[in-house]
């Protein structure tokens, strides 16, 4: 690809655009953190660990979409080898 035609022939690299970042002054950086950490006191307060029952119907269920998956990408290899042996 000829770098002359995707910048409308000037030489030049396409102009990327441009992510706004908002500009935080020092100085309100130790609020915006205080601000945080009570964010993140807040949900640890209010999470709680689960029982034995509910930490293995997790467990359960997160291994029987990891096997779903596997089964799914072993099929789907299987397929792609067979199609490139005809």
């Amino acid at each position: 690809m000829d770098i002359n035609k995707i910048s409308k022939g000037k030489g030049q690299m396409p102009e990327v655009p441009k992510i706004y970042m908002p500009k935080i002054k020092p100085s309100e950086w130790p609020n915006k953190i205080s601000l945080k950490l009570k964010e993140y006191r807040r949900v640890l307060k209010i999470t709680k660990k689960p029982s034995s029952e509910e930490f293995k119907a997790i467990v359960k269920a997160s291994g029987l979409g990891i096997i779903i998956i596997g089964f799914i990408g072993f099929i789907i290899h299987m397929i792609t080898q067979a199609l490139q042996l005809l």
